[in-house]
């Protein structure tokens, strides 16, 4: 970008100046290394912090705690516009982190604010001060605080950011970050450019702010700013890097008129347009007056018309009416197509009044169903008052406990049709806390039968959905942007809910969320886990056989005895989680977080532990024949009585693991175990060589002769 030059006829002044700008670089460029080591440190202050964070996360000897709730609330804040996954769910950090994490978000704000201040106060920053750079206004003097907001507030960051944004919203580009960030640096680098044309040319924010950016390194007065009709860009170079005074001023009879100069000069044609506009306004205001008065005519005829309908019909259906069933049924029928918010309410209440009346009560289901998710809480509430009533089971005679159980079958079989029926149209349905499934016998269990339907968006927290059928159900949608894993995906909340022995089988759960939830004994082979939050979940005794977990949360979760066979858990976080006699035979478990997990008597032969982290994991007892372990973090893990036999330890980190009673070697092969390949490493010894075994704990004679043959690292070997 080219700064005013002005010539004058002193050649001596001309060559001095010259001179001194021939030892420096262009302002352009020196400009642009100031503005770039000015973004360089607002992204370092985050990045340290961030940084620090993430390694002290780490550490398994830090305390856990909640992601601090400010946190939460930033990452989602950015994700929304950036259509970012959004991170639903708790999470558990260290409470280091938490405080690193928000010096993360602070920083960059205190070394903005403070960027700005001294560029309000002085004209320069302290990059710009070291490549001699300087903002003035137009007498010259610092810009001030108004000035500087507009100039890098809005027309340095809010304008083109706006600008870039709605273009890469609105393009087929969309949500892709990549374009998204190009998009930014063409428009940036236009209005850095300025105007062509323009005398003087200025950057965009410049002119917005009325300011001026000139070489801090060569002698300057206001008056240079004061001719712009001197100015020239003839020679690019040298009007970047210096500016020369000029008696001369532009005389100001070649200044253009300004509007309000023509508005006075031709007051007639000020009259015409003020007439002009005060007809527009004057039509405008009645038409759509007349238009929101026809409008609310409208609807109160239509609420008026509903009312009578309803209240006919409601005399039909009362209990004082000598209608026959036929008849109650027709009126049934129209009240299901009704717009009338009372007209809710009532049926359900009337399904409760009829629970031993087969021939109404499926005539009511039929209108509930019509109705639609919106009927849905009405019959939320109606669920919980008699689940409620029931568990009050003493204060309650028999008969009237049995017309209470049939009433919440029938609830339970409304709720279960609407949401099939109407499958893919239950975002923001709520049924959190609500009574799914019934068990009283001599009757046989009723629990939801909701398979292959798009249930994505339910609040299902703290439901009952014991022994519920899901199998290849979805609990995520693409959003209203039809497009996956941006900030308005559909995902069903499971928090705190009741799922035992639920069937899963094949269910779309990625993203879900499932913090406390109990799914012990569930069926979940095949399910689509991915990202999924299960944090403090129960999955004990549960049946995970190729479920795709990878990057799911499963911190603090309880495993014991499931069936992780071929499951799929790569860079999976199972911080602190129980997996005592699990069954994770050839599980894929690159790049997890095992830190404090607890296996003892589980058996992960095969199973892929490449660069995983287990320190301080139990594995006593565990079984790891042919388990791939190499550059894993074992650190101070314990083996006691595990069998290592065939697994690759190679670059893995043994330092302070207990090998109390660890099978090294393998014995001959058992026909049972063929499902075991041994690692291709060109022979046993390949299993252990290089491995530094000096800080492992317990070594016996055995133990150590093997390991020093097979090329080994140990103080003990020649």
């Amino acid at each position: 970008m080219a700064t005013p030059i002005v010539r004058r006829s002193n050649n001596q002044s001309s060559q001095s100046s010259t001179t001194g700008k021939s030892n420096l670089l262009p302002l352009k460029t020196r400009r642009f290394a100031a503005w770039a080591v000015e973004f360089t440190l607002l992204v370092i202050s985050g990045l340290v912090p961030f940084g620090i964070g993430v390694y002290a996360n780490s550490k398994s000897d830090l305390n856990r705690v909640p992601l601090h709730p400010v946190l939460v609330v930033t990452e989602r804040t950015i994700a929304y516009p950036l259509a970012l996954p959004v991170s639903y769910g708790t999470r558990n950090v260290a409470w280091v982190t938490n405080f690193f994490w928000s010096l993360a978000v602070l920083a960059p704000l205190g070394v903005s604010g403070w960027q700005l201040y001294l560029l309000a106060k002085t004209g320069s920053t302290m990059p710009k001060k070291w490549f001699g750079v300087r903002v003035v206004n137009e007498q010259g003097m610092s810009p001030g605080i108004l000035a500087v907001g507009k100039r890098e507030l809005i027309g340095r960051w809010t304008v083109p950011i706006s600008v870039t944004y709605i273009l890469w919203r609105n393009s087929f580009a969309f949500p892709n970050l990549g374009v998204f960030t190009i998009v930014a640096a063409l428009i940036w680098l236009a209005d850095a450019t300025g105007f062509p044309k323009s005398k003087p040319r200025r950057a965009w924010h410049d002119r917005l702010a009325g300011t001026y950016t000139i070489d801090d390194t060569l002698p300057f007065t206001p008056e240079q700013l004061r001719n712009p009709a001197q100015w020239t860009d003839s020679d690019e170079e040298a009007a970047i890097a210096s500016i020369v005074i000029t008696p001369e001023s532009q005389p100001k009879s070649s200044q253009k008129p300004s509007i309000w100069q023509n508005l006075q000069k031709n007051p007639s044609l000020s009259l015409i347009g003020m007439a002009i506009a005060s007809i527009i306004l004057v039509l405008g205001t009645l038409i759509s007056t007349q238009i929101y008065i026809q409008v609310q005519q409208n609807r109160r005829a239509a609420q008026q018309d509903a009312s009578q309908q309803f209240t006919s019909l409601f005399q039909k259906l009362s209990p004082k009416s000598q209608a026959s069933d036929a008849e109650k049924r027709r009126a049934i029928a129209v009240m299901g197509t009704l717009n009338h918010p009372q007209a809710k309410q009532f049926l359900v209440n009337l399904l409760i009044e009829e629970a031993n009346n087969p021939k109404l009560t499926n005539a009511i289901e039929q209108a509930l169903v019509n109705l639609g998710p919106k009927v849905i809480p009405n019959l939320k509430r109606a669920n919980q008052v008699i689940s409620r009533q029931l568990g009050q089971g003493k204060n309650i005679s028999a008969p009237e406990q049995k017309l209470k159980q049939q009433s919440l079958r029938l609830n339970i079989q409304v709720i279960n049709k609407i949401l099939e029926v109407h499958s893919g149209n239950t975002d923001g349905v709520d049924l959190n806390r609500a009574q799914l499934v019934t068990s009283n016998p001599p009757a046989p269990a009723l629990n939801l039968q909701l398979n292959k339907v798009d249930v994505w968006g339910i609040n299902f927290k703290y439901a009952n959905l014991s022994q519920a059928s899901f199998k290849g159900s979805r609990f995520r949608g693409a959003g209203k942007d039809g497009r996956w894993d941006t900030y308005d995906d559909w995902i069903t909340d499971l928090s705190g809910a009741q799922m035992q022995q639920a069937d899963l089988t094949n269910a779309n759960l990625s993203r879900v969320l499932m913090v406390r939830t109990n799914l012990s004994r569930a069926t979940l082979n095949q399910a689509h886990l991915f990202n999924a939050r299960m944090v403090d979940a129960n999955l004990s005794s549960s049946q995970l056989v190729g479920a795709d977990l990878h990057g799911a949360v499963l911190e603090n979760a309880s495993l014991t005895g499931a069936d992780l066979s071929d499951a799929k858990l790569n860079e999976a976080d199972l911080y602190g989680a129980r997996l005592g006699r699990a069954i994770a035979i050839s599980a894929q478990l690159s790049h997890a977080n095992l830190t404090n997990t607890d296996w003892q008597a589980a058996d992960l032969s095969g199973a892929n532990l490449l660069r995983a982290n287990l320190r301080n994991a139990n594995l006593s007892a565990t079984r790891l024949k042919g388990a791939i372990l190499k550059n894993a973090n074992l650190e101070n893990a314990k083996f006691r009585n595990a069998d290592l036999s065939l697994a690759d330890l190679r670059g893995a980190n043994l330092a302070g693991a207990d090998f109390q009673g660890t099978i090294l070697t393998s014995g001959k092969q058992n026909p049972a175990d063929r499902f075991v390949q041994t690692p291709s490493v060109g022979s046993e010894s390949a299993v252990v060589q290089g491995v530094d075994f000096t800080e492992v704990k317990n070594l016996n004679p055995r133990q150590l002769a093997y390991i020093c043959t097979q090329g080994a690292l140990h103080p003990s070997c020649p």
